[in-house]
C-alpha cells in the first residue's frame, strides 16, 4: 500500500464527534468527489475504506438510501459509489443548500459550523481527492478538482487555517498543493494522519543523516585525493634532487624531511611532524615541502 493510500486509511478510521462535523466531512467527501449535481452524485476510489466511509456517511447525514456500489475492473479496481434516484440526489444537494439550477459549484459556507468544521470538510476532501507523495523521493501535498471555483475556495480555506497553500493547473484539473516537509507533517496531523505525519518525520531523518553521511565521505574522499597529490608531487621533488645533486645539497633543516617523506609516502604532514626531533607541527612541516618543492623547481632553470 502506498503511502498515500495509508495516510487516507488512517483518515478514514477516525469519525468527528460532533454532528456538525460528521456534516461537514459528509459535505467535503461530496462536493470534491466524482461528482455532485442534479445528473450525478457518485465517488470513483481505489480504497474500499473511503468507499465504506463515504456511503455511511451520506446516508446517515442526508436521510437517503446507501449509495449503490459498483467495482469498476480498469489498471486498479476502482469502488464507485453512485446516488442513483434523481430525488435521493436532489435530497443530498439542498441538505447542503444547493440548488439544481447552480452554474459553478462553491464551498456553502453555511455548513461549516464550529471552528472544527474547517477541519472535517478538508478531512473528506483530502479522502475523495487528495494524495500525498512517498516523502522518500518528494513533499507534495495535492488536492485535484474538477472544478476551478471551488478549488480557489478550497486555497482559501487552506489559508485560512495556515497552511502555505498554492493552486496550479493539470491535465484539466485544478490542483491545490502544498510543498515543503514540514508544512506537509503538520497538514497530515490536522487531517488525522498522525502516524503518516511521524513516518515523514522518521523519513526526513534518515535523509538527513545519509546526506550529512555522504557529504562528510565526499568531502573526506576529497581530501584524500588532494593529500595524495601533494605527497606525489612531493615525491617527485625529492627523487629529482636526488638524482641530480642528491639530498645533502639540501638546507640541513630540509634533509630531515625530504628523508622522511621518501621512506614514508603514505603519512599525513601532521604524522610526518611527530617523526621529528623534536616534532614538528603540521604547518611546520608544510612549509619544509614547500621549500623543497621550490627548490627542485629551481634545479630545472
Amino acid at each position: 500500500m502506498s503511502f498515500s493510500s495509508e495516510a487516507k486509511k488512517e483518515i478514514a478510521a477516525e469519525m468527528p464527534d460532533k454532528l456538525c462535523c460528521r456534516t461537514a466531512q459528509a459535505y467535503g467527501m461530496l462536493q470534491c468527489g466524482h461528482a455532485f449535481s442534479t445528473a450525478e452524485i457518485s465517488l470513483q476510489t481505489e480504497s474500499e475504506e473511503i468507499a465504506d466511509t463515504y456511503d455511511r456517511l451520506i446516508s446517515r447525514i442526508c436521510s437517503i438510501p446507501r449509495p449503490v456500489r459498483d467495482t469498476l475492473r480498469r489498471r486498479t479496481t476502482l469502488h464507485q459509489s453512485r446516488i442513483l434516484d434523481p430525488a435521493h440526489r436532489m435530497a443530498a444537494l439542498e441538505h447542503f443548500g444547493h440548488s439544481a439550477g447552480e452554474v459553478s459549484l462553491r464551498l456553502n459556507r453555511a455548513n461549516l459550523d464550529c471552528d472544527a468544521c474547517a477541519r472535517a470538510y478538508l478531512r473528506g476532501a483530502f479522502l475523495v481527492c487528495g494524495a500525498v507523495t512517498d516523502p522518500e523521493r518528494d513533499y507534495h501535498l495535492e488536492f485535484a478538482l474538477p472544478h476551478y471555483n471551488l478549488s480557489r475556495d478550497l486555497l482559501t480555506l487552506l489559508r485560512e487555517v495556515d497552511f502555505p497553500a498554492k493552486s496550479t493547473t493539470r491535465g484539466g484539473n485544478y490542483i491545490v498543493y502544498i510543498k515543503g516537509s514540514e508544512a506537509i507533517e503538520d497538514c497530515l496531523t490536522y487531517l488525522g494522519a498522525t502516524r503518516a505525519a511521524l513516518e515523514m518525520m522518521g523519513v526526513k531523518m534518515v535523509k538527513s543523516i545519509r546526506n550529512d553521511t555522504n557529504r562528510r565521505i565526499n568531502c573526506e574522499s576529497a581530501n584524500i585525493d588532494k593529500t595524495v597529490m601533494a605527497a606525489g608531487n612531493q615525491l617527485d621533488a625529492v627523487r629529482k634532487i636526488q638524482e641530480t645533486c642528491g639530498i645533502g645539497a639540501l638546507p640541513e633543516e630540509l634533509q630531515t624531511v625530504a628523508k622522511l617523506r621518501w621512506e614514508n609516502p603514505e603519512l599525513s604532514l601532521r604524522d610526518l611532524g611527530e617523526l621529528m626531533e623534536p616534532p614538528l607541527s603540521r604547518s611546520g612541516v608544510n612549509h619544509r615541502l614547500q621549500r623543497i618543492l621550490k627548490f627542485a623547481e629551481n634545479l630545472e632553470n
